[in-house]
C-alpha cells in the first residue's frame, strides 16, 4: 500500500479484529441516538395465507447518475385472488410532489408479482418514494429514498466570512482556562484486563467536565497507546468502554450537560439542543466543542497516550462533534463521523421536525428573539462549514432514510470535504450505520496506526 491513510483500499483484516469489533460495537451502542428505520422489508408477520412486499432501490447505495430505476415484488398466498392497484409517489426533500404513477393489478392465488419502474431525467438531489399497495386483503406504504448525482449536491447557503476567527476566538478563550486535569482510578470497574479511570478537567467557562479512560494492562511503563476518542450522541451518557485488545486506550467524553458532566448545565433533553441560541458567543454547543479541544489537551498531557494517533469518532451528535473538532484541532490524526446533526442547517428548515420544532418552541418564549436571527447564528455551528477546514482523512456514514439528517444535508457536508475522504451510504437505514461501517472503521484505523 503506497500510504497507510489511503482511503480507497478495501480491508480484509476481520480475523485480526475480531476483538476490537466487539469494542467498538459497544462504542456504537452509546453514539446512536435517535435511531429509527424501516425494515427492507415490509414487518408483517407472513402466515398461511398473507401478502408481502420487497421494495428495492437498484443500487447498492441508493445513487444514480441519470436514471433512478426500482422494483416492488408481492407475494400473494392467499387462495384467492387479490386485485387492486400499486402506485408510488416520489417527492423531493421537502415533499413536494414530482411524479406519481398507479397501475391496475391482479396477483394471482398463491403467486409472486415483479414490477419493474424508472424515473429518468431527474435533477440532482435527493428524492423520496413511497410505494403503495391497496389490494383486496392488503394495504400498506413503504419508505425509501434515492439520490441523482449525489457528488454534485451542494449547499445554497455560504460560510460566513468570520468564521474562522469566530472559532480562533473561542479556542483563545479555552487556553486561558487552566485545565486541572484529574485521573482517579475506579478499582471497581477496572477489569482483569484493562483499568479504568474518572477523568475530569476544566474547560470554556470554568466548567468541569468528566469522561472515563480505559487503559490495557500493560508492565512496561514506557509503553503509549493509540487513542480512541469517543464523542457523545445527543443528550447521551457514556460509560466506560473495556475490551479484550491491548494496543488501545479508549476515552469516552461527557461533555457539559451530558452524562457525569451535567452539573451546571442540567436542561431538560428537548431544551439542550437550543440553550442560549439567541447568542452565538454563549451557545451551549461552543463550550461543547470546546471541550473537545480540552479533551484532546488531556490526550496530549498524558504520556503513555500517542499523541500522533488520535481516532475521533461518533454518532449523531458525536458524528458533529467530531467533524467540528477534526475541523478546529489540527491534532487529531483520523476522523469518524456517523449520521453528523446540525448538516446545512438552513436547509433543515420545512424537511425534518428535529431539531427545528425544538428551536421554533425556545424562540417563542423568548420576547425580542426571531428564527431568522437564530438561523444566522447557526451558520457558525453548522457541520458543512466545519468540513471545509478538515485536513486529516474522514470517514461518514450516512443513512438515506434519516429523519434528522436528510442525505442531501449530509452529501453537502461530504462535498465539502477538501481531505482524503469516503462515505458509506445505506440505502435502507435510517439514524444509523451497519456493522459493515463499524468493521471497516475498525480496520481502517488500525491499518493506519499500524496496530496489527
Amino acid at each position: 500500500m503506497s500510504r497507510k491513510t489511503s482511503m480507497l483500499s478495501e480491508y480484509n483484516m476481520v480475523r485480526k479484529l475480531k476483538r476490537y469489533f466487539i469494542l467498538i460495537g459497544a462504542l456504537f451502542a452509546f453514539q446512536q441516538v435517535f435511531a429509527q428505520h424501516d425494515s427492507p422489508v415490509n414487518p408483517k408477520k407472513e402466515d398461511d395465507e398473507s401478502v408481502s412486499t420487497i421494495l428495492n432501490i437498484n443500487n447498492k447505495d441508493g445513487i444514480f447518475n441519470s436514471v433512478a430505476s426500482f422494483t416492488f415484488d408481492v407475494k400473494n398466498t392467499y387462495d384467492t385472488q387479490q386485485e387492486g392497484t400499486v402506485s408510488y409517489l416520489i417527492t423531493d426533500e421537502k415533499g413536494v410532489k414530482i411524479k406519481t404513477l398507479s397501475k391496475p393489478v391482479k396477483i394471482e392465488r398463491k403467486s409472486t408479482e415483479h414490477y419493474s419502474f424508472e424515473i429518468p431525467a431527474l435533477k440532482t438531489g435527493f428524492y423520496k418514494l413511497n410505494m403503495m399497495i391497496n389490494v383486496s386483503d392488503y394495504d400498506d406504504t413503504t419508505r425509501r429514498a434515492f439520490g441523482i448525482r449525489a457528488d454534485e449536491v451542494k449547499s445554497a447557503f455560504p460560510k460566513p466570512a468570520d468564521f474562522d476567527s469566530f472559532w480562533a476566538n473561542a479556542k483563545a478563550e479555552l487556553a486561558k482556562v487552566k485545565p486541572q486535569f484529574k485521573v482517579t482510578e475506579d478499582v471497581s470497574q477496572n477489569t482483569d484486563n484493562r483499568r479504568v479511570f474518572l477523568i475530569e478537567m476544566k474547560s470554556l467557562d470554568n466548567l468541569t467536565i468528566r469522561g472515563w479512560m480505559t487503559i490495557p494492562k500493560n508492565n512496561n511503563k514506557n509503553k503509549q497507546f493509540s487513542v480512541l476518542l469517543g464523542l457523545p450522541g445527543y443528550q447521551v451518557t457514556l460509560k466506560p468502554i473495556v475490551g479484550r485488545d491491548d494496543d488501545l486506550a479508549i476515552i469516552t467524553l461527557n461533555t457539559r450537560g451530558q452524562g457525569n458532566s451535567r452539573d451546571v448545565i442540567h436542561t431538560e433533553r428537548d431544551a439542550f439542543i437550543s440553550y442560549n441560541i439567541e447568542d452565538r458567543d454563549k451557545y451551549v454547543m461552543r463550550g461543547v466543542i470546546m471541550d473537545c479541544v480540552r479533551a484532546v489537551d488531556f490526550i496530549y498531557s498524558r504520556k503513555e497516550l500517542r499523541h500522533d494517533q488520535i481516532l475521533a469518532t461518533g454518532g449523531s451528535m458525536g458524528g458533529y462533534l467530531a467533524i467540528a473538532l477534526a475541523a478546529l484541532d489540527k491534532r487529531v490524526t483520523i476522523c469518524s463521523a456517523q449520521n453528523p446533526i446540525l448538516s446545512d442547517v438552513h436547509n433543515l428548515v420545512g424537511t425534518v421536525e428535529w431539531p427545528i420544532k425544538d428551536i421554533r418552541k425556545y424562540v417563542a418564549g423568548k420576547p425580542g428573539v426571531t428564527f431568522d436571527q437564530v438561523l444566522h447564528n447557526m451558520e457558525y455551528y453548522d457541520t458543512k462549514n466545519f468540513a471545509t477546514d478538515i485536513k486529516c482523512p474522514i470517514l461518514l456514514g450516512l443513512g438515506l432514510l434519516d429523519p434528522y439528517v436528510p442525505p442531501g444535508n449530509g452529501f453537502a457536508v461530504y462535498n465539502s470535504l477538501n481531505t482524503d475522504k469516503k462515505v458509506m451510504v445505506f440505502k435502507d437505514l435510517g439514524h444509523e450505520v451497519s456493522q459493515k461501517y463499524k468493521d471497516y472503521e475498525g480496520a481502517w484505523m488500525r491499518d493506519t496506526f499500524g496496530l496489527f
